[in-house]
Formats: C-alpha cells, structure tokens, sequence
C-alpha cells in the first residue's frame, strides 16, 4: 500500500503478535519479516530480514508481561530501523508499561513513566501511537509526537447493544481518578454515574468506604482502564450489591493486565462479564466465560493510515 511515494511497513515483536496481525490485514499488507529472540545468555536479539530504507515503519508491541524483556525488544527493534535507514519509526504501543510510576508519591520515588520515554525517544522513534494510557498527561513526557487513542467508544459500543434498556443501567468509576473515562462512557450509551470512594491501604489493595450516587436496583457496570490483579475490580462489584444494591455487575477495562491472583478471583465475582481489549495478548482470560475480549486491531490500522496520509486523529470517533 503507498499513498504518497514512501513504502509503509508494519513489524512486530513478541508480545502482541495477534494485534500485529489484525492491523497488518486491515491495510492489506503483511506482517514485516523480522525475528527477535535471545541469545543463550538472556540478551534480546533482533534481526530484520527486510530492507526498510526510506520507508515509513510501524513497530507493534505491547510492554506487559514479561515487562522488561518486551520493552528491550521494542528499543532494540527501534534501533535496527534507524540503524536500517528508515524514514519514519512510529512505536506502536496498545499497553504503555510504567504508566502507573507517573508522578512521585513519597520522598525518593522515581518517576519510571517519563524514564520509558525518554528511552523509546533515545532509541529513535519519531512517534508513538497508544491507547488508554494510565494518566494522560504522561504524553508530555515525550519530546516527540504521541497520538493517544481510546478504548471507551469500542467498549461503549458492546454495551450501547448488548443493553437495550439504558434507563435500568448505571456507569460507575471505581476511583475518582477514572472520573472522566466513566462520564464519556456513560454518554455514549446515555447513562447516570456514580462513584465508588475508597482508600488504598497499599499497592495493588482497596478497601470500598463509601457509593457516590444511587445504584440501587440497578445494572452497573464499572468502567476503568485496567485491571491488574483484579482485587479493586472485585471489591467494587461486591460493594455495589452488599452497600448499593445493585441488582447485577457488569465491568469492562481497556487493558487486562490480570497478574497474579486475577482470573481466579474474576471467576469467584459477582462480575456477570468483564469484557476487556487485546491491547495485551490473553490466552488465559479466552478460557473464561465471564471475560469477552474485543480487537484493538480496526483502530489502531485506521490510526495508522491517518498517521501515514498526515491526516488528524483527534476526529476518528466523531
């Protein structure tokens, strides 16, 4: 495919090949030949099998599990196409790792969000392409272009037809922070909010103090950004029928990170259906019926031909 006389290519690394695979079928082209593996020792080994001079490259990878071996493959792979003579590298990122580590919360923290990407910059890509990040303003911690996508119209769109009813339904943020992803999602399917306010004793725990709003009687679904080891996701689906008296639980998130204790603790819910993205490959969340998993791929191809035409992405979801 070629609109404006430079080739385009989309490669990919190990962690989110399938996605890779979805965007490359629908701009009609392939997956770029490329391997990246490692040598006996652990370190990350890439080799592109294809020329990329002057071309305008698309790199796929998602930064999850394993975190840190997928984030060298991604710098790695960056730094063979600039080294290659590329004209454009574009990170294409669906899960951004680190986003968490934005900010300093104690003395001493580091701020490990703006040190990714000062990496993925140093190693040469010209942009970065990703979805939901964990706080949006981590986008300034790029010298470089970063075009942001979201994940609330695709989800918003499974419910807006799975529910007919919108009066019967409540969208509720799981924390004040999630705020305004809820309020744009519950305009899109034409819902109320409410607000779940609790405390965070430690990392990966919360404990529900208080429901801000009234879901009693009502179908709720909780709308975040991840889910991680699901133990917030799980301890807000119980406190929306124990405190509010919800009549079911529905919850939906863009990226399932779902460590540790996570699938176990989904299928122990109250959860009716979490339905996520594939930003991050999921072979096990597949297995359970209560998870629905949906394709990022259609998006993130449309983001790339706008990218590659030089036309805006702020109007996709008009």
């Amino acid at each position: 495919m070629k609109f404006h006389g430079k080739e385009i290519k989309i490669f990919a690394a190990n962690s989110n090949m399938p996605v890779a695979k979805q965007i490359a079928a629908c701009l009609g082209l392939p997956v770029g030949k490329s391997e990246a593996g490692t040598f006996s020792d652990g370190e990350i080994a890439v080799s592109i099998q294809e020329s990329v001079r002057g071309s305008d490259v698309f790199v796929v990878q998602s930064t999850s599990q394993p975190v840190n071996n997928n984030l060298m493959e991604l710098l790695i792979m960056i730094d063979a196409f600039k080294r290659a003579s590329a004209a454009r590298i574009t990170a294409v990122i669906p899960y951004f790792c680190y986003a968490r580590q934005d900010r300093k919360s104690r003395a001493r923290d580091p701020i490990s969000a703006k040190l990714v990407a000062d990496l993925i910059t140093t190693a040469g890509a010209d942009r970065v392409l990703t979805m939901d990040l964990h706080a949006p303003q981590i986008q300034g911690f790029f010298d470089i272009p970063v075009d942001h996508l979201l994940g609330v119209p695709i989800l918003a769109k499974h419910f807006a037809r799975k529910f007919a009813d919108k009066n019967d339904t409540v969208v509720v943020s799981p924390d004040l922070g999630s705020v305004t992803r809820a309020r744009n999602f519950a305009q899109r399917i034409e819902a109320p909010i409410a607000i779940v306010d609790k405390r965070r004793p430690r990392a990966n725990e919360s404990q529900v103090m208080n429901i801000i709003g009234d879901v009693k009687g009502k179908r709720v679904v909780i709308v975040d950004d991840m889910i991680d080891t699901a133990g917030t996701l799980v301890g807000a689906a119980a406190a929306m029928l124990e405190k509010g008296g919800a009549r079911e639980v529905y919850a939906c998130a863009t990226h399932g990170v779902l460590s540790g204790p996570a699938i176990e603790r989904i299928e122990n819910s109250v959860i009716r259906e979490l339905v996520i993205l594939d930003t991050i490959a999921q072979p096990a969340a597949k297995k359970l019926d209560k998870i629905t998993v949906l394709p990022v791929g259609p998006v993130f191809a449309e983001a790339i031909e706008r990218i590659y035409e030089d036309k805006p992405i702020s109007n996709m979801y008009d």
